[in-house]
């Protein structure tokens, strides 16, 4: 599978995914985003800025996730330039069981580690329970639940190695302490 930034001209392509996925959530009966989340237009924007990446597999688009390097909205306490931040990752019906999500995800990671960021980081609505054991599975940890309105929202983490730094093996370091996860 391959996964290249979006261009600025498949803006389009971004948006059916997204709208695809989000009509197929809200007739399952748990709408999640806005027609304004999925707007061409938002698309367009970020798609500009280089945050879109698109899965593809024999020509077919198979995926696409929206890669930030910040989240004031969701993780407002955390220093700036310390994570990559995953949103807005979907598949298309026709490729869904098939890995894409955990392709996309590994594809995040290696950016995060690529871009010497010592974490990956997410967000979902917290009663999603097969989303939230699809990041666990991946290795994502419960870092904790916010409020915003009515909705709560499950915020996951992940530690990644970054480039030149030495493998994490949970042994001692050389002072002593474990070291920090």
């Amino acid at each position: 599978m391959q996964i290249e930034q979006a261009k600025p001209s498949e803006a389009a392509t971004v948006a059916a995914v997204l709208n695809e996925a989000a009509r197929w959530i809200a007739a399952e009966g748990r709408p999640l985003w806005s027609a304004a989340d999925v707007a061409l237009e938002r698309i367009q924007r970020d798609t500009d800025a280089g945050s879109y990446f698109i899965a593809r597999e024999g020509g077919d688009v198979a995926g696409v996730v929206r890669i930030d390097l910040e989240d004031p909205g969701f993780w407002p306490e955390m220093e700036s330039g310390d994570s990559l931040y995953v949103h807005k990752l979907a598949v298309s019906r026709a490729w869904a069981g098939r890995g894409v999500s955990v392709r996309l995800l590994e594809f995040a990671r290696e950016r995060t580690t690529q871009a010497g960021r010592p974490y990956l980081r997410l967000d979902c609505v917290a009663d999603r329970a097969p989303l939230r054991s699809l990041y666990e599975r991946f290795g994502f940890s419960l870092h904790s639940v916010i409020h915003k309105g009515e909705r709560a929202f499950a915020r996951y983490e992940m530690r990644v190695q970054t480039v030149g730094a030495p493998p994490d093996t949970g042994k001692p370091t050389s002072c002593g302490k474990l070291p920090t996860v």
